[in-house]
């Protein structure tokens, strides 16, 4: 007979684990809060549909924060096999200049989820609609809205983190959890822009500019790529990066320090040697042989003294290090991801809840974090395959016994 499994939620990672569930073994209900699915999954591809990444997957796995707590489900389910998986629905990919991967051009997000449900269809997946999840009765069954139970030999919840409530992504989920004894730890914005306070006149010059090429640097941990200066601060793939690093900062001392390298492809040494070497202007040398944009020109004029920007030691030493304050995030509901969730320690290897029997999550609800470029999909992907193994041995195993 088979196995019946509660899927409560409706974003990417509870529609991949029931694309993944083996239909000869398992009868699988979705249960949905909206009126229609994956509408997560649909904001993503706003800004480029980045499905993984085709780093190496020692690499890989270190992206993720913390990097141990993935690394078995990435391995099981990597970034090639997610690849492979989506060319079998009908979703080829490309690799693109940045090594991140999309559907190839012509295919939109809603042709890439379309393609998903056509699977689940397939496969007999039953929809269940407008079933907001509310907490659990005293048989510890999931209760929805009208305090209707439902019964199943096991329930995966993939409920999403605290952003985006217009998606349905509002994280109301997290006191229901904190009363069923669930550790869990607050939402927390990541991948988010970042607050800095600009001196007087800069963003006359160079609001909504970018800084290309760059690297920045928080607690050691170094993020390639680009950041436009707003009102606000800091926004970007360079920064969202260290979104863990920042907030632990912001967390400990209300303020966190990041250090931009503006020229990361020439070393301090090489940049010393051509500003000491140069009879141009100091201005015109930035331009003409370090190839500084107007954007990181306004920059360093605005944050170091006169003396120091016509001090070749120090302008060169800011060139590479560049310090500037952040002091706060973004609004939690303006970030594209969250930390925060039910607490790791609270679920064991295969993702299992401690406190619940035959209970799961998986998803941007639990307590982990990721940059940007497709690593937060391609955990989503392996966490549902890796859990579909998982509940497959549990259902096979349980056969049999019987």
């Amino acid at each position: 007979m088979k196995k019946s499994v509660a899927i409560i939620g409706g974003g990417t990672a509870a529609l991949f684990l029931a694309a993944f569930l083996d239909p000869a073994l398992f009868a699988v209900t979705i249960y949905e809060k909206n009126k229609s699915l994956g509408r997560k999954f649909l904001v993503a591809g706003d800004g480029g549909f980045n499905l993984t990444h085709t780093e190496p997957l020692d690499a890989l796995v270190t992206r993720y924060t913390p990097p141990d707590f993935l690394a078995a489900a990435i391995h099981f389910f990597d970034n090639q096999q997610f690849g492979k998986w989506l060319a079998e629905i009908g979703i080829p990919t490309f690799v693109g200049s940045s090594k991140r991967v999309y559907p190839v051009r012509g295919i939109k997000p809603i042709g890439v989820l379309n393609a998903v449900l056509a699977v689940l269809a397939a496969k007999g997946v039953q929809l269940r609609y407008q079933y907001p999840f509310t907490g659990w009765n005293a048989a510890g069954e999931p209760i929805f809205k009208g305090n209707e139970a439902v019964s199943a030999d096991y329930y995966v919840f993939a409920l999403g983190g605290g952003s985006w409530s217009v998606t349905g992504s509002d994280g109301h989920w997290l006191e229901a959890f904190r009363q069923q004894g669930i550790a869990t730890r607050p939402f927390a914005p990541a991948n988010c822009a970042y607050q800095v306070p600009w001196p007087a006149g800069l963003l006359a010059e160079c609001e909504g500019q970018p800084l290309k090429n760059i690297t920045i640097t928080c607690a050691g941990q170094v993020q390639k790529g680009e950041a436009v200066l707003t009102q606000f601060g800091l926004e970007g793939n360079a920064i969202y990066g260290l979104s863990p690093q920042i907030q632990a900062q912001l967390d400990a001392r209300q303020a966190a320090t990041i250090y931009l390298d503006l020229k990361p492809t020439l070393s301090l040494p090489t940049i010393l040697q051509r500003l000491a070497a140069s009879n141009k202007k100091t201005t015109d040398t930035l331009r003409t042989d370090l190839r500084l944009s107007p954007t990181q020109l306004a920059l360093l004029k605005h944050t170091l003294t006169k003396t120091d920007y016509l001090s070749a030691t120090t302008l060169a030493a800011r060139i590479k290090q560049l310090p500037l304050q952040v002091t706060g995030a973004a609004p939690l509901d303006e970030a594209i991801s969250t930390s925060g969730g039910v607490a790791l320690t609270a679920v064991s290897a295969a993702f299992a809840l401690t406190e619940l029997p035959h209970t799961y999550c998986i998803g941007e609800m639990l307590d982990w974090n990721a940059p940007t470029g497709g690593y937060l999909i391609q955990a989503c992907a392996s966490m549902a395959a890796f859990l579909a193994e998982h509940l497959k041995r549990q259902a096979t195993e349980a056969e049999f016994q019987d």
